[in-house]
């Protein structure tokens, strides 16, 4: 298969577009949204981001060797001598979606899209490192996402790209739909529903409804859904989906997970059976990466995986930093969880620090969970449930809205100490007794927990 290429004709595709000069354009094989990347003969989209606006650098790009570029038609005035095509659209960014969208018409790879409350990022990952065993591989790298990620990574795909894994995250309602229609999976998953956005999205349902959108993209371009017989919301608003698989922990489904048990340091024992059977221990830690591993397992083997490379993968995965990344020192075991928080992720990361037998002492360092709209002080004080007294349990929590734990902490008799100053926990961190501890730091992104972690692993290196 020769280089996948944007011909003219698929820019007069692009709704809106109007071509100066382009008798001049040639085929592109690369198109670009970042000056610095820009290579002799490819295509620059003057993209506006929250930051810089790509209209800014523009002459940079056509220095750097853009044969074309793409702009807003407002700033067609600033650019109407160059003598190079120019391609003029009402949305740069839209137009960008719509190149990607041709792009990824042109590939031969196997499209998987992914998105979910919790565990997106590190399915995406499994899947990755175990299609591997087999495929050529490109995924999502970093955290693009997002209606500017996605076609990145899509664009990042040439013609020896086998298998295409994309995550798709979301915040406000029609990003996952504007995303999917973009990607139009092969394969879509949705890893769970849960507290996620809430600010935005309100409820659980509201949740759905907008995940739900890379269903119904995949279902009318023909592809399959993968299906968590295990979530209770996914579950019941997949059953009139014919093209489907189900997987879960319980009742019955296509692919079917048991957890054998635990090694000593957390690690999880796990069965897989789709009429087959097969066993790994995963190198990653806690519950939730067994439904992770489950899930990826199940896409595995939609694409003709056999069990033995699904183990040989198995063993080559490892965390993604700051979720549930395990640390061991002499006299600590330290639990980075600190990449994000939501009501269901933190819950999972308590139950692995209760699994680890490193160590009896527990002491888990927990911060706000952003983005819960009106149920956030209710949701905090729900992670109550998954403490009980113990000498060997120590909570310390530090933001508003986990002040709400601690209190209820305090009633039950588990022994919590709240920090109203940062700087105060920090000091409690490097200078009280906490030797010989599993110690789980916990929260949102935007409360920076791992500059927590880092004083931990200071002191215990």
């Amino acid at each position: 298969m020769g280089k996948i290429k944007i011909t003219i004709e698929d820019l007069f595709n692009i709704p809106s577009a109007v071509i100066y000069n382009p008798d001049g354009y040639h085929h592109v094989s690369s198109v670009v949204i970042d000056s610095r990347k820009v290579k002799r003969g490819c295509l620059f989209v003057a993209i506006k981001g929250e930051k810089f606006d790509g209209h800014a650098f523009v002459l940079e790009a056509v220095k750097n060797g853009a044969s074309a570029i793409v702009i807003d038609v407002k700033k067609f005035k600033k650019f109407d001598s160059l003598n190079i095509p120019v391609v003029t659209v009402s949305d740069t960014t839209r137009a960008f979606g719509e190149i990607a969208k041709t792009w990824r018409n042109k590939l031969n790879a196997k499209v998987i899209s992914i998105t979910g409350s919790n565990g997106k990022t590190t399915v995406k990952e499994m899947i990755a490192t175990i299609l591997g065993e087999k495929y050529s591989v490109v995924k999502t790298e970093a955290n693009n996402n997002n209606h500017i990620g996605v076609p990145l990574t899509i664009l990042s795909a040439d013609e020896k790209c086998e298998a295409l894994v994309l995550e798709q995250g979301t915040n406000h309602f029609g990003e996952i739909a504007y995303s999917a229609a973009i990607s139009q999976p092969d394969y879509a998953l949705i890893t769970n529903i849960g507290d996620s956005h809430l600010e935005f999205l309100k409820n659980r349902e509201g949740v759905y409804k907008e995940k739900s959108a890379l269903f119904a993209v995949t279902k009318n371009h023909g592809g399959k859904i993968l299906v968590n017989g295990d979530d209770p919301i996914i579950s019941a608003r997949t059953k009139k989906y014919k093209n489907k698989i189900t997987f879960g922990f319980k009742g019955s489904v296509d692919v079917k997970g048991k957890v054998l048990g635990y090694t000593n340091d957390g690690r999880t024992k796990i069965e897989i059976r789709n009429g087959k059977k097969f066993e790994t221990i995963l190198p990653v830690y806690g519950e939730s990466n067994a439904k992770n591993f489950l899930a990826s397992s199940a896409m595995a083997l939609e694409l003709g995986l056999t069990p033995k490379q699904i183990v040989n993968g198995s063993k080559k995965l490892k965390s993604v930093h700051g979720r549930l990344e395990v640390k061991k020192f002499k006299h600590a075991v330290i639990i980075d969880d600190t990449y994000n928080a939501s009501p269901a992720s933190t819950e999972s990361a308590i139950d692995l620090v209760q699994k680890v037998k490193t160590f009896k002492k527990k002491l888990f360092v927990l911060g706000d969970m952003f983005e819960l709209g009106s149920q956030s002080a209710k949701l905090h004080t729900s992670l109550v449930k998954n403490f009980s007294p113990s000498k060997n349990i120590t909570v310390l929590t530090v933001g508003t809205m986990m002040k709400n734990l601690h209190k209820e902490l305090r009633k039950m008799k588990v022994r919590s100490i709240h920090f109203h100053l940062r700087e105060a926990l920090s000091l409690y961190l490097k200078y009280e007794e906490i030797e010989d501890s599993v110690i789980l730091v916990k929260g949102s992104r935007g409360m920076k927990m791992e500059e927590f972690v880092n004083i931990l692993e200071t002191r215990f290196e």
